[in-house]
């Protein structure tokens, strides 16, 4: 998201997904609204994972749903934000019930499992979405199951 710089969690959840069989786009770090949605637009990614560990992944969250659900082409495009979406800790059910309310899919706040995220992104349908090779430069294999943009 815009205001995070912190890519360890980014390389993290590359290696995660593509173990789970997943083609990844990995945008980076500090990624502006405008340039996330425009490369949503152009990739049509199966699944979008934001990230935050600075505490304002919340904050951040809300604003990038709204803009990425008012793309009618991205409003059905599983979405899902994890991390450290606050400052003062993590666990506030409100929360995540708002972020689930603005129009995520999924919330994964620090100290959740990751076998809730491998259970929900191994929910997903494989639809072999268009995706580009993830931003580490080595190409994936064709049989990867679907597109993630991170």
């Amino acid at each position: 998201m815009a205001s995070d710089s912190h890519t360890w969690n980014l390389v993290f959840l590359q290696l995660l997904l593509e173990e789970l069989g997943h083609r990844v786009t990995n945008l980076g770090a500090c990624v502006p609204d405008e340039l996330l949605v425009s490369e949503c637009r152009r990739i049509e990614p199966d699944l979008i994972v934001l990230s935050s560990v600075n505490g304002h992944g919340y904050h951040d969250g809300l604003r990038v749903i709204g803009a990425l659900r008012a793309c009618p082409e991205l409003a059905r495009t599983p979405t899902v934000i994890g991390g450290k979406l606050g400052i003062a800790g993590s666990g506030d059910p409100d929360r995540q019930r708002s972020l689930l309310a603005a129009g995520y899919d999924g919330v994964f706040e620090e100290g959740r499992s990751v076998a809730d995220f491998r259970s929900f992104v191994g929910a997903l349908p494989a639809t072999g979405g268009r995706v580009l090779p993830a931003t580490a430069g080595r190409a994936l294999p064709a049989s990867a199951a679907s597109g993630v943009l991170l």
